[in-house]
């Protein structure tokens, strides 16, 4: 395996490769990241994998000078799923200058959910992976649904701008309990750990009650809102959308469930396809 710091050594890495499948990354990775690795692995003639925690997506009081570097560790587990090339570069090497030029992805997409609670957060995920896909230029990208809505703008983006890359959507790995791996999770005590599968359960909750034929989704909403406060949770949404634009649902949409919520100084979000 290969280590790029620089654009100009990840180039000349990818020199004799035509068809490069990408999976990026922030490190601090688990085993639903390598399993994103594993699934782009046969879908290009070389694999990479980048590392880099991107400040422009994180907000003033949120955790990007603690977010975990955990650099020896990710080599070894992405070496070990086949990784080809690590491109891990500094921040002056991505950004060597203020990076006044951002891609911002329409309001109606990117301002709710995660963007109303997170405002600018999608302006900085836009504008890093477009960057990224400048640099790797690869024919295939790979995404966790984890992050159900942040693949459904990359995925937007690639549309619009006609870049010729496959965005490629990778299920959601969950511990044995139903809890949604996360990078996250490492923050978690050991009872909020404990505690941590409730949201996983009232997302389940919500969909088996829409598969069930319920109708009254605000009612779902309001119910899913107040048992999670009940026991501690502080939740941004738990929420019915319709898949294709997470718009609100009419009759007859193909729907997923999606929620954020608080537990203890913990941020996480997850989602169910019903």
């Amino acid at each position: 395996m290969q280590i790029a710091r620089t654009v100009a050594e990840l180039r000349q890495q990818l020199g004799p490769f035509n068809h490069a499948a990408f999976v990026p990354t922030m490190g601090n990775l688990h085993d639903g990241h390598l399993a994103l690795v594993r699934q782009a692995k046969p879908l290009g003639d070389v694999l990479v994998a980048s590392i880099f925690v991107n400040r422009l997506q994180f907000l003033p009081h949120e955790d990007f000078d603690t977010y975990p570097r955990t650099w020896d560790s990710d080599c070894e587990r992405l070496e070990a799923a086949g990784c080809n090339i690590v491109f891990a570069p500094s921040e002056k090497e991505l950004y060597p200058e203020p990076q006044t030029f951002k891609v911002h992805p329409p309001a109606e997409l990117a301002d709710i959910l995660e963007g109303h609670f997170r405002p600018g957060f999608f302006v900085g995920v836009c504008t890093v992976v477009m960057k990224l896909f400048a640099c790797v230029q690869p024919r295939v990208a790979v995404f966790g649904q984890k992050d159900y809505q942040q693949l459904m703008v990359i995925r937007r983006m690639a549309q619009q701008f006609a870049l010729p890359i496959d965005v490629v959507g990778g299920p959601t790995l969950r511990a044995a309990d139903g809890l949604a791996l996360s990078s996250r999770n490492g923050y978690l005590s050991e009872s909020e750990r404990t505690e941590a599968v409730q949201l996983s359960l009232a997302l389940k909750t919500m969909a088996d009650a829409l598969r069930a034929g319920a109708t009254d989704i605000a009612a779902l909403e309001a119910q899913a809102m107040q048992a999670l406060t009940a026991r501690g949770w502080q939740p941004d949404y738990l929420v019915a959308r319709r898949r294709y634009d997470l718009q609100a649902p009419q009759a007859g949409d193909a729907l997923v469930v999606l929620a954020a919520a608080k537990l203890g100084k913990t941020r996480l979000i997850d989602n169910l396809e019903v």
